[in-house]
C-alpha cells in the first residue's frame, strides 16, 4: 500500500528540527532500524539546511516543501525549495564544497545524502530553486533481493 504525506514550512533554522521529526515520524511506520531512520532524519537536516542557508540565504520569507512516498519498504522524499538555485550541481555535489566558508560550513551535505540514500538526483535552475530527489530501500527489502 502506497502512503504519501507534505508538509510545507517556513525557511528558519528553528524548523530544521520540526521537519527531521515529521520525517521520522511518519517513516517510523515502515518499522526501519534505529540506523536507517538516523540516517534519513540526518538527511532531510541536511537538505533542509541546504535551502534554508544556500536557497534562501537566511531569508525566513521562503518556503520549504517536503513529501514522503512510502510503498512497502521504499521511502521517496522530495525537498524542495523556490530560492536561488544551484549553478553547478556537479560543483556543489563535491565534498568540502560549500559557497557559505564563513558560516563555518563542512561542504558535506551531499556527500551524506549520497552515503546514506540508495537515490540521490538534484535538480535546479538558478533563480528558480532547488529540488532534491532521494529514494531509500529499507534493510529488510535489501534482504529478499539478495
Amino acid at each position: 500500500m502506497k502512503n504519501s504525506m507534505e508538509i510545507k514550512f517556513s525557511a528558519l533554522s528553528q524548523n530544521e528540527a520540526f521537519a527531521r521529526v515529521t520525517v521520522g515520524a511518519f517513516v517510523a511506520q515502515l518499522d526501519p532500524t534505529m540506523e536507517e531512520i538516523t540516517e534519513i532524519k540526518t538527511v532531510v537536516s541536511e537538505a533542509v539546511t541546504n535551502a534554508i542557508i544556500h536557497g534562501y540565504h537566511n531569508q525566513p520569507e521562503g518556503t520549504v516543501f517536503i513529501s514522503v512516498t512510502l510503498e512497502q519498504d521504499t521511502i521517496e522524499l522530495i525537498i524542495r525549495d523556490e530560492g536561488v538555485g544551484i549553478d553547478n550541481i556537479d560543483e556543489a555535489k563535491q565534498p568540502l564544497y560549500t559557497t557559505k566558508p564563513e558560516l563555518e560550513r563542512s561542504g558535506m551535505g551531499f556527500t551524506i545524502m549520497e552515503n546514506f540514500m540508495d537515490e540521490l538526483q538534484v535538480i535546479s535552475e538558478p533563480m528558480m530553486g532547488t529540488t532534491v530527489y532521494l529514494k531509500k530501500y529499507l534493510s529488510k527489502s535489501k534482504a529478499m533481493c539478495n
